[in-house]
């Protein structure tokens, strides 16, 4: 399972953390946006004061924490498929495992264990989706079985054109 539209391996890094970073900078807004709202005192000027204030905190941070993970998780990838010499999902369940693991690193070995089979059900989940979607979209293009030229399913008009008759019957006409 190869995918087209993906960069080259070493620029698909620099592409990946990009994207992250990109996806954690407006989902964080999204999120930052509607935490600082709630949080803020009461008038609709002041939430709207506290929804940019929590935006402009912490937006940043997240989209750069995904950034970290999709530049990591990236570089994993390409090294896999630089050792392995292929590409498929299993490239992608070790990569996320193993991002995982070390971005716990720092908060010990139950935590880096933890984070490391997190991160490589949740990729093995996410390819598995993929999989299944791909396979369930393949069914509209694959080619429909033909017909079985089966005498007996025609009925009396094959036996009025001679079709369904062994030799021997034939035989006797000739």
């Amino acid at each position: 399972m190869e995918e087209y539209a993906r960069e080259p391996c070493p620029f698909r890094i620099v592409d990946d953390c990009g994207g992250a970073f990109a996806m954690g900078c407006i989902g964080g807004g999204i999120f930052q946006a509607i935490k600082g709202f709630r949080n803020a005192p009461s008038g609709f000027n002041k939430r709207m004061v506290g929804s940019l204030t929590a935006i402009k905190l912490r937006s940043p941070v997240i989209a750069g924490n995904f950034a970290v993970w999709g530049g990591m998780f990236s570089t994993i990838d390409c090294t896999l498929v630089h050792f392995r010499k292929k590409e498929d999902p299993w490239n992608s369940i070790i990569s996320g495992f193993t991002t995982g693991g070390i971005l716990a690193a720092r908060n010990g070995i139950p935590a880096m264990a933890g984070s490391a089979i997190i991160g490589g059900v949740l990729l093995a989940l996410i390819e598995g989706v993929g999989i299944l979607f791909t396979r369930l979209s393949a069914e509209q293009f694959r080619n429909p079985t033909p017909p079985i030229d089966d005498p007996t399913a025609l009925g009396d008009a094959a036996q009025s054109f001679g079709f369904g008759q062994n030799h021997q019957h034939q035989s006797q006409y000739q």
